[in-house]
């Protein structure tokens, strides 16, 4: 098997693109302090509120390409500060569902503002915005295969 070394120029590329996320999640922690939540808490209150079908923790973690025990450890801490709440499936009884609470619903919509990611975006045309996200996309989509992801992401 040959060995591929990057190039200056891609690890360059992969250290901003770092810098870039790293940068961006501080600031909208930021923004999130006064709501009570983090960056994660809200991005879990995105997953449950958006994704089609039953939100179940495995599902919950696909989502955030995280382990299934980092999600579960993660909801039994948003459930005990009252953000959701995990509830039995009817039908299987294996399965857990997780709902949001009226305070995580309140929290969910403070998160939704995105007012500093917004004002970060702001510095690209619309133009470069749809090649931001075909380029990420490409990205991201070329990063799943190598991970081994064989299914239809959820989002976007």
């Amino acid at each position: 098997m040959k060995t591929v070394v990057a190039s200056r120029e891609d690890y360059e590329l992969w250290v901003l693109l770092d810098q870039t996320c790293a940068a961006m999640m501080r600031a909208k922690e930021n923004e999130l302090r006064p709501a009570g939540i983090s960056g994660m808490q809200a991005a879990v209150l995105f997953i449950v509120k958006t994704v089609k079908g039953p939100a179940t923790p495995a599902e919950i973690s696909r989502w955030l390409f995280r382990e299934p025990h980092s999600v579960s450890g993660l909801l039994n801490r948003m459930e005990k500060d009252g953000l959701v709440r995990k509830v039995k499936d009817l039908d299987r009884k294996n399965l857990i569902r997780v709902a949001l609470t009226e305070k995580g619903e309140e929290a969910y919509q403070q998160s939704r503002e995105m007012k500093v990611i917004s004002e970060i975006l702001s510095c690209l045309t619309r133009k470069k915005k749809e090649n931001l996200r075909a380029y990420l996309e490409a990205l991201r989509n070329k990063a799943v295969t190598q991970i081994g992801v064989r299914r239809q992401l959820p989002f976007p």
